[in-house]
């Protein structure tokens, strides 16, 4: 199943850093632009078919207006490059409404850690908290200030509320510097970057008490290989019962069965395939819930998680 989407226009491409290039994005009929919340992501059709995800980093007031930066990943599977050498001002893009899967909660005081190309969820953050007037502090590094996308904008902000960490001239982040910041009343930790960083910042933080960490990955996390066993899923609206076999992706199995589950990643990290679990106990593989939803366990995401019961009863 596709997601709804509208059709968009390049209206500017502009370099923000070593390998990192800013679209801003109109749609084609003039009309308004859907209104969008901090943390929320946008899914691209690339000229090649190609789809893949960005977060919008602009002015949440403009409704003229998406703005997205990609960095060139000589990793990445070719979208990012197809985009730095290949899409041009006037191009029209397919894209899908506005997710959120990494959205801003209220809280007394804020830390935001960003790693490279993840200030780009983090900038809205920052524009909606300094407005909101709760406390907050930020932590951006990078390989170098060249390769660091936005510090113009940064710049505009309260020094002492941003500390800027080039790799080539401080180092790592340490983990240190983040611990001395924060406040005493609770606190959410947002963290955005290479796994590297993200999985520092969890297994410090993760289950600090005054703390509530939030995290959004670009790619999936290393989550071992499934279960080397099979199990059922049974579609609760009509009593059918499918069988998962081994390293087998139970998305697909429902999708073969006919059954009308969105999808958009197939990797754990967007969360277009959630699904409400009725009974049964979920593996969970992705990088999108919360430990809360996973300690409830009644929803996963079939792309990738698999099942710890011998049936899950799911609510299709």
């Amino acid at each position: 199943m596709e997601l709804e989407t509208i059709y968009l226009q390049v209206l500017r491409k502009q370099r923000e850093a070593d390998r990192v290039v800013s679209l801003e994005l109109g749609r084609i009929d003039g009309a308004p632009l859907p209104e969008w919340q901090p943390g929320a992501h946008i899914e691209l059709t690339l000229p090649n078919g190609q789809k893949r995800q960005y977060s919008l980093c602009g002015d949440l007031a403009c409704r003229d207006i998406w703005q997205i930066a990609i960095l060139n990943d000589p990793h990445s599977r070719g979208g990012s490059r197809l985009i730095h050498e290949n899409v041009a001002v006037g191009d029209v893009l397919t894209s899908s409404l506005p997710r959120n899967q990494f959205p801003l909660v209220s809280a007394p005081a804020y830390i935001m850690v960003a790693g490279g190309i993840g200030i780009t969820p983090i900038l809205p953050m920052i524009d909606r908290i300094a407005r909101s007037g709760a406390p907050w502090r930020l932590i951006y590094g990078g390989r170098s200030r060249a390769s660091m996308a936005f510090l113009d904008k940064l710049s505009s902000l309260p020094a002492s509320a941003v500390e800027i960490l080039p790799q080539d001239e401080i180092g790592l982040i340490d983990l240190d510097l983040i611990d001395s910041l924060v406040a005493p009343v609770e606190t959410a930790l947002y963290c955005c970057g290479p796994e590297v960083l993200i999985s520092a910042v969890e297994a410090r933080f993760r289950n600090r008490p005054g703390i509530s960490l939030y995290r959004e990955r670009f790619a999936a996390s290393a989550k071992g290989a499934p279960e080397d066993g099979s199990f059922e899923i049974e579609l609760a609206r009509s009593g059918r019962i499918l069988s998962v076999p081994p390293f087998e992706s139970p998305l697909r199995i429902l999708r073969e069965a006919g059954c009308d589950v969105p999808y958009s990643c197939e990797a754990g990290i967007c969360g277009t395939c959630a699904v409400r679990v009725i009974s049964g106990t979920p593996d969970h593989r992705d990088d999108v819930l919360t430990d809360e939803e996973r300690q409830a366990a009644n929803v996963m995401l079939p792309c990738v998680s698999r099942a710890l019961s011998s049936r899950l009863v799911l609510d299709i």
